[in-house]
């Protein structure tokens, strides 16, 4: 007997929701071994963090908030993935998003009132966060450049950017020479929903932003160009898709929707611009396992979104209330990724016995 794989023609809905469910409990096994060697009860520590994040008013609240940027994120991404455009840079998009963002909101918030001046750091922060994303697409199709690397190149450069602009330029007069901006003023500043740091508006924002994604990949002809390129390249130019043109809109969007994050990260927590680290807990990178837990359907992404927000929150608090490291947060996502990838590979193929004839 031998194992021989063969692809699949297609894979039905049912399947792909069975392959999801057991790449994710299977994930979630591989968490759990991982808790048991550090001599954690494992059923006891993912209780906690879902507990954590789901089951206290707190918990939930700081899961929203933490929701929004991934799921803005997360469905720009699942945008560019469909395309099979490997977008890594989304955590750049953000950071140039928020820069965008300060800055008109430093210079024109002063003497602007509030509904006018965050629509334009959102606005602003969206072109910022898309001609970021145009430069690795202009790279892919003229210069033969592999995306992956330069948009994971293009996260260091916009982070060393941001580093030199709260300790230069932008450095704060009022921050007692702090690295970070003066704040924003108080009519840029974004309301929060009682005791809380949820914006109604943010969450507001992104469930549009990921329905309205949904539909344009799904139900546009841009969308299909986008499917066609993914799916068969050589029947896309067969077709007579423009590749330049519909890469360039597509990470202009991605890379917009990111920027979006940067900004609501600025005018609703932080309210003025400072480390990178601070601004983003690492979204552009969570949001990348939130596009592939959705399936790469940017609507699946409010879903996703909310799952993956919940395990940064009950992450953070098994920290305290365990003493587990720093990163088992980023030990908890990595190897939910690597499982959901495993799937795919069971989405596109199938495992059969073979008889080998003597």
């Amino acid at each position: 007997m031998s194992f021989v794989i063969i692809p699949r023609e297609k894979a039905t809905p049912l399947l792909n929701f069975m392959i999801l469910i057991s790449s994710l409990c299977a994930g979630l096994l591989a968490v759990g071994i991982v808790f048991l060697l550090k001599g954690v009860n494992p059923f006891f520590a993912i209780h906690e963090i879902f507990r954590a994040s789901f089951g206290s008013f707190f918990g939930f609240k700081e899961t929203l908030t933490k929701a929004v940027p991934l799921i803005l994120i997360g469905s720009g991404l699942a945008l560019a993935y469909k395309a099979k455009f490997w977008n890594i840079g989304a955590e750049s998009q953000l950071l140039v998003g928020a820069i965008f963002g300060t800055w008109i909101g430093l210079n024109w918030g002063p003497s602007l009132p509030g509904f006018i001046i965050l629509p334009l750091m959102f606005a602003g922060g969206f072109i910022g966060g898309g001609l970021w994303g145009l430069l690795p697409a202009i790279f892919k199709i003229k210069f033969g450049i592999n995306e992956v690397i330069s948009t994971l190149m293009l996260n260091y450069i916009a982070a060393e950017f941001v580093k030199f602009l709260v300790v230069g330029p932008w450095k704060g007069k009022t921050k007692y020479g702090y690295p970070y901006t003066d704040d924003l003023p108080a009519q840029a500043v974004l309301q929060h929903m009682g005791n809380s740091r949820v914006s109604l508006v943010l969450i507001i924002l992104a469930v549009c932003v990921a329905l309205f994604l949904a539909f344009l990949v799904f139900r546009t002809r841009f969308g299909y160009e986008i499917r066609v390129i993914g799916e068969n390249p050589e029947a896309a130019r067969y077709a007579g898709i423009n590749f330049f043109r519909t890469t360039l809109i597509m990470m202009f969007i991605g890379g917009g929707v990111a920027g979006l994050a940067g900004v609501g990260e600025l005018s609703s927590i932080h309210l003025h611009l400072s480390y990178p680290e601070t601004i983003s807990a690492g979204y552009g990178f969570t949001a990348i396992i939130v596009a592939w837990l959705g399936r790469l359907h940017p609507g699946f992404t409010i879903f996703s979104g909310l799952f993956f927000a919940g395990i940064i929150v009950g992450g953070d608090a098994i920290q305290m209330s365990m003493g587990m490291p720093a990163t088992t947060v980023n030990v908890f996502n990595g190897l939910i990724l690597i499982f959901l990838i495993m799937g795919d590979f069971f989405i596109n193929h199938k495992v059969r016995y073979q008889r080998r004839v003597s």
